[in-house]
């Protein structure tokens, strides 16, 4: 495990944390324990494939076009900005609590159309994905590490929370926990920013 691969881990596990309609119809389908796998593995190999295409591609791009680079670096450090500062309002104001619904179950191939859809027509996903963590990765000696980390901390995240959910139902139906988890992701977020500033 390269040096590079850390730090890919901990911005991929960052940006995913976010609360979104992604990681809250995971959560209610490990809630109700149907498709776990299927919706766990179609989300991780999703975000596989994106960062895979942003790492290489920004890699090209940048060999190509010398000013991107920099253009990128501090175009995604004012998105970190905006992003924590938004994820911290929302820590302040509250009011999020995890709904696992009631109702009838999901066929898989609802499920799986409902996930990709959740997953490949979020905007979000791209800006996060390929724009960030392929313009991040330039930063680092080895981008392939970086991806291979950010691509590791997303089949971690998925499994978790698809998994895991029924540990975590109780703790995220208070209105705190979901305060506490936006606090340590905005703050995380303007880290990030931080050091794309004073590189």
């Amino acid at each position: 495990m390269g040096l590079s691969f850390l730090p890919g881990f901990a911005l991929g596990f960052s940006l995913i944390l976010a609360i979104g309609a992604q990681n809250a119809f995971v959560l209610r389908q490990g809630l109700r324990r149907e498709h776990v796998l299927p919706i766990c593995l179609t989300c991780a190999v999703s975000d596989a494939v994106l960062i895979a295409a942003g790492v290489a591609g920004f890699g090209m791009l940048a060999s190509a076009v010398p000013w991107l680079e920099p253009v990128m670096r501090y175009g995604g450090a004012a998105f970190l900005i905006w992003y924590g500062a938004r994820t911290l309002r929302s820590a302040w104001r509250g009011g999020e609590v995890l709904d696992a619904g009631n109702g009838t179950g999901l066929t898989l191939g609802a499920a799986l159309i409902t996930v990709l859809a959740l997953t490949w027509l979020n905007p979000h996903v791209y800006l996060d994905t390929v724009m960030l963590i392929g313009s991040i990765s330039s930063q680092y000696p080895d981008r392939l590490q970086f991806a291979l980390g950010a691509m590791a901390a997303s089949f971690v995240f998925f499994f978790l929370l698809g998994y895991g959910a029924g540990l975590l139902a109780p703790f995220f139906q208070k209105t705190r926990a979901w305060q506490v988890l936006d606090l340590v992701i905005g703050l995380t977020m303007w880290a990030i920013a931080a050091k794309l500033l004073v590189m």
